[in-house]
């Protein structure tokens, strides 16, 4: 019986978040199924200010961080087969995953 899931990655290095997604769509190809994705969300940037000085005497200077998280997600009408070679991918420490069956 296929079910519909719906795949979210998240992570902070783009690189191994397309190899995990380029993993994803050859299993869609070796089992058959009907895949949609990737499809990419916004990305959120956390931005941090610092200032360089550790005393309040100095010029004002100061040093801007920024972190990107990149996200993207995949819809997969699945059977068991599928979604078992889902669950058993090697996913980087990086890169976070959700699977969810509607």
């Amino acid at each position: 019986m296929a079910q519909n899931a719906r795949v979210k990655l998240t992570s902070i290095n783009i690189e191994k978040l397309s190899g995990v997604c380029d993993e994803i769509l050859g299993i869609g190809t070796k089992a058959g199924v009907k895949i949609k994705g990737p499809i990419p969300l916004p990305t959120k940037r956390l931005n941090v200010v610092t200032r360089k000085s550790p005393c309040g005497s100095g010029t004002e200077t100061y040093e801007k961080w920024q972190m990107r998280m990149h996200r993207r997600i995949f819809d997969i009408n699945a059977d068991d087969k599928a979604i078992r070679h889902l669950m058993r991918l090697r996913i980087p420490d990086d890169v976070y995953i959700e699977l969810s069956l509607k």
